[in-house]
């Protein structure tokens, strides 16, 4: 395998390349307040005719107008998109945590799908697949030369159909199939453990429907083993976000009631809002404020907050309250910067608009749009250095991203990021082994995490001294 695939595959594994929103949910879309633009619309009539009329080849009316109304869309801000009804209900099966499939963690190495942890009581988890299988087949499939989203997208279907994986077992030198019956997987986004008598690690990877409920029966079970715990690491690397109203829940968990947590402004009344420290704010319609079991002691425990250029707007919401208000010390790499709301509305019953409609700020009022959360204690990946950091995209990187009128993407950046590709890919051509995958986040080699729990029991701290601020491109261009 060349160089370049390498590189590409131990990225996956060590950074999310992407951002989920930070969304609210509305069911009824607005009708428009100002004039349509008539001859602009003719515009479009006429050249909706021109292409079905003369184009090579017969196009169907309905793809044309989705892909009208999706181009429309796009050309917006990197965030804003159409669904048709694919997409709407993978994204839905995103926020949900809920899938059909076989039921692993992965990641990518030396091409292959790796499965970084089986999901506890799922068919893959009964089939006896383990952390380090190395996936080489999906059905008569190879996985080399296919991408993350490729495999993943095998290894899903409709509940009650089979799956083959062959599987590479390292440990023991040995290939073998494995079949698997898919069934509905609710993905667990948050883990927890002690990791050490008195302190404990939790992690929130993805901000879905039931990650309040999860986060607070994690730090039931944490306190249950630790009822004096003296230190907490709140791990948010690489938590591409979610929902909102999980954001506002966690950073409440830790926050004298009633404090401001995020505000947003945008153009609708609606979307000028507060966010604080109270029920109100998160409690499902109906339902019982969930942070009420939640143990007194954790309001006042000293807390860690771990995050990287991965952790995106609402992991970013968190560690801004948090940071704010002097609750944790914020620990790791300048975050991704997504300072935008997206509100989805529903279309039709299959079919919707995710659409930016607005900033957040944190409670001290700063917008971290396109700059991130910069961390109170700068850390690198490893105790080697940061191996791939400069190859990650950030808000400030993608194309269109909200700014002011004049920002455009950073070419300095972008070549910079290019040029350390480069070198990798020459450094990896003319070595045997590729550099080590970054350690699986919360393990005993967890550099980052090692630190954390050095600064919660006063001891040195190893502070990159390579790391530094990337600020807002209005103050650099």
């Amino acid at each position: 395998m060349g160089a370049k695939l390498k590189v590409a595959g131990l990225v996956a594994i060590g950074a999310v390349a992407g951002a989920l929103t930070t969304m609210q949910l509305q069911a009824v879309a607005r009708n428009a307040t100002s004039p349509l633009p008539l001859e602009e619309l003719q515009q479009l009539a006429a050249v909706f005719g021109i292409v079905k009329s003369d184009y090579v080849e017969a196009v169907d009316e309905k793809k044309l107008l989705t892909d009208a109304i999706a181009g429309m869309v796009s050309g917006l801000d990197p965030h804003s998109q159409y669904f048709d009804k694919k997409s709407f209900k993978e994204f839905r099966e995103g926020t949900s945590g809920r899938f059909v499939g076989v039921g692993i963690e992965i990641g990518m190495e030396d091409g292959l799908v790796k499965v970084v942890s089986p999901i506890e009581g799922s068919p893959a988890f009964r089939a006896g697949l383990k952390a380090g299988d190395l996936i080489t087949k999906i059905d008569d499939t190879a996985v080399k030369g296919l991408t993350m989203d490729q495999a993943v997208k095998r290894m899903r279907g409709e509940p009650s159909t089979k799956v083959q994986l062959t599987i590479f077992r390292k440990a023991e030198s040995r290939t073998f199939p494995v079949t698997i019956t898919r069934e509905e997987i609710r993905v667990q986004s948050v883990r927890a453990k002690v990791v050490e008598p008195g302190y404990a690690w939790l992690r929130v990877s993805q901000f879905q429907d039931r990650t309040v409920e999860d986060f607070v029966r994690k730090i039931e079970e944490i306190y249950k083993q630790e009822p004096a715990l003296k230190g907490l690491v709140l791990d948010l690397r690489n938590d591409p976000g979610g929902l909102l109203e999980g954001a506002v829940a966690i950073s409440a968990a830790f926050l004298p009631s009633d404090v401001v947590v995020v505000s947003t402004n945008g153009q609708l009344p609606d979307s000028k809002a507060t966010f604080k420290a109270s029920s109100e704010f998160y409690q499902r319609r109906g339902g019982a404020d969930p942070l009420k079991r939640l143990p007194e002691a954790v309001k006042k425990v000293p807390m860690v907050v771990l995050v990287n250029e991965g952790s995106a707007s609402a992991s970013e919401i968190v560690a801004g309250a948090l940071q704010d208000h002097k609750r944790a010390v914020i620990m790791g790499a300048q975050t991704f910067g997504k300072g935008s709301v997206q509100t989805v509305r529903p279309l039709t019953q299959d079919t919707a608009l995710k659409l930016t409609t607005a900033r957040y700020y944190t409670p001290s009022g700063r917008s971290i749009q396109a700059k991130g959360i910069v961390p109170d204690v700068w850390l690198d990946e490893t105790a080697e250095g940061n191996v791939f950091a400069a190859l990650r995209m950030r808000e400030a990187d993608l194309d269109k991203h909200l700014g002011t009128a004049e920002e455009k993407r950073d070419e300095a950046r972008e070549k910079a990021r290019e040029e350390a590709r480069q070198k990798l890919e020459e450094q990896l051509a003319k070595r045997a082994e590729p550099p080590k995958p970054l350690p699986e986040f919360g393990s005993a080699e967890d550099f980052q995490l090692l630190q954390a729990l050095n600064r919660l029991k006063n001891k040195p701290v190893v502070v990159s001294k390579t790391m530094s601020e990337r600020k807002p491109e209005s103050e650099t261009n």
